[in-house]
């Protein structure tokens, strides 16, 4: 089993939009991706780096909050065609992906914060 979501890192100019898939037994990360936009493309990469990384077998269980750019069509289909099954947290509820939130706290805490990174750029040469 998998879980995603993305978050936000604040620049000066702009935003840097991360995607992330952890493994829930392992808690490592198996699959990353950063844009500039928040859109289905930043999700369906994470996931493709993921599932190439990892090639889970048929069956694998993914679980992401209701955010449009999971459960739009595309991300579905990507899900679909490799054989895994969605999972969604009920709307408005962090605490049924509280795996994600804690993995990005934690993230926050110790790169992000205290930094006033110029640019999207810049930040994401940090990571």
């Amino acid at each position: 089993m998998w879980t995603g979501d993305i978050t936000y890192i604040h620049t000066k100019r702009d935003y840097l939009y991360l995607a992330v898939f952890l493994d829930v037994y392992s808690r490592r990360v198996v699959g990353w991706s950063m844009e500039r936009r928040m859109k289905e493309s930043l999700v369906i990469q994470a996931f493709l780096q993921a599932y190439g990384r990892e090639k889970p077998k048929e069956g694998l269980i993914v679980h992401t909050d209701q955010g449009s750019q999971y459960t739009g069509g595309n991300f579905r289909s990507v899900l679909k065609a490799y054989g895994a099954t969605h999972s969604n947290s009920r709307k408005g509820n962090p605490y049924d992906n509280a795996m994600m939130e804690s993995f990005y706290r934690t993230l926050k805490r110790e790169l992000v914060q205290g930094t006033n990174f110029e640019t999207p750029e810049q930040a994401q040469k940090a990571f």
